[in-house]
Order: C-alpha cells, then structure tokens, then sequence
C-alpha cells in the first residue's frame, strides 16, 4: 500500500456528513420520496419542506415530457419572476416548445407546420433581435421545417435529441433554487468537482499518487448506480443510510 493509501486508510469519515450530503443531493437534484425514505431511514431532516422539492420535480416531468407549455405555467405559479428576470431561460423554454411543435408535425410529409410558423411568429420572433444568441438559435430551429428530419446535420439533429430537454430542465431547476435563495449545485457534486481538480492538480505537480483513485463509486464495489432510479428516474425508489 502506498504512502497516500494509507494515509487516505487513516482519515475517519463521519457518517453523520456522509448522510448530510446525501440527503443535500436528493434535495438539490429533486428527489422528494427518496428525500423522504432516507431521513426516516438515516435520521437527517432535509433543509427544505417535501412539498417544495415535488413542485420543481412537477415542472422537470413536463420538460422531461415535452409539455413544455404546463412547465412554463407551473414556473410563473410558483415565481413569476422567475423567467421575467431570466430572458435566456425564458427563450430557452420557448425555443424548446417550438421544437416540440416542429418534432410533432413533421412526424409525417404532409404534416401542418402553421401551428409551428404561428408560435415562432408570436413568442419567438418578437424576442430575437434582442440577442444575437438568440436570433441564431432561432434560426437555427426554423431550419429543421426545411431539411427531412431523418437527414439532419448535426447540429440541427442535435435539437430534436431529448437532452436538450434534459438540458433545459437542469437550468429551470437551478433557477428555481437560487429564487429560493437555495445553492444551485448540491455539496457532493461540488465535493466530486473539487476532487477531480486536486488530482489533476497532484498529477500535474507529479506528486506520488496511484495511477487510479478510487471514489467508491465502482459498481464492482457496491450497488449498480447505472441502474439506481433514484439517479436516473423520479426518486420513487428508496435508499439505503450510509
């Protein structure tokens, strides 16, 4: 074992903050039943109410959905200055509507693209000259009325992939958040963050280190996280306390 294993062997980790971090991620993430298991399980309360964190995961499941219009409904009954002061969500927002509305009318050649031309002519257009940023994604989107969905460039098929909603969804949450007055990133996010730049920063400096640092999160070594749905679904699934 090397100088740096046992030192790492040597540090005592309290389970208390183990679980403190946990319960911060289900929170920031928006995780609410297994926020609500894991406190009952690990006895660590979660800094917000349940109900606020169901209310943000509401929005993400219509984002996730494509129902982008109930998102934007959802977003101003909860804080209608939300999008108000944030011009570039707020186009972000539309611009994916409008995709959802190019994505369900081209599905067939014949399909109706007038509720699509009639959106972006509403809601989009009039926004556009206000950034460039924003005149190019909307050009850009309006590009996929022209060319046959299944022989997209890149980054026109890039639009129609439903990581953007992901995307999209990820920016309203962390807006929801810091309305709240709430950290937009959990701690074990930015704790992962901060390790990957000090062992970079230790391999740059060519300090004595292993050639692979484990961070305990090799399903080899435990449960499958590719297959956890807390991670990857609604937090319906419960969790187990460190």
């Amino acid at each position: 074992m090397s100088a740096f294993e046992t030192r790492v062997q040597d540090v005592k980790i309290n389970k208390t903050n183990i679980n403190t971090l946990v319960m911060d991620y289900l929170v920031s993430e928006g995780y609410p039943s297994a926020a609500h298991n894991f406190a009952l399980e690990a006895n660590v309360q979660p800094r917000v109410d349940i109900e606020s964190i169901e209310e943000r995961v509401v929005i993400r499941n219509a984002i996730y959905g494509g129902d982008i219009q109930t998102a934007i409904e959802r977003i101003n009954e909860l804080n209608p200055q939300i999008l108000d002061r944030d011009s570039a969500l707020h186009f972000a927002l539309l611009r994916l509507q409008l995709i959802e509305l190019i994505r369900n009318c081209t599905v067939t050649p014949d399909g109706d693209i007038t509720p699509a031309l009639s959106f972006a002519t509403t809601h989009l257009a009039p926004r556009a000259p206000t950034s460039p940023e924003f005149l190019q994604d909307l050009e850009q989107t309006m590009a996929l009325l022209i060319f046959p969905p299944d022989n997209l460039a890149p980054p026109l098929a890039a639009l129609l992939d439903t990581k953007l909603r992901k995307d999209v969804a990820k920016r309203v949450n962390e807006a929801i958040l810091r309305s709240n007055g709430e950290r937009t990133r959990s701690k074990l996010l930015e704790l992962v963050r901060t390790r990957a730049w000090a062992e970079q920063k230790a391999r740059e400096a060519k300090r004595d280190i292993p050639d692979r640092i484990d961070i305990g999160l090799d399903p080899d070594n435990g449960r499958d996280l590719e297959g956890d749905s807390v991670m990857h679904g609604n937090g319906e699934a419960g969790s187990t306390a460190t």
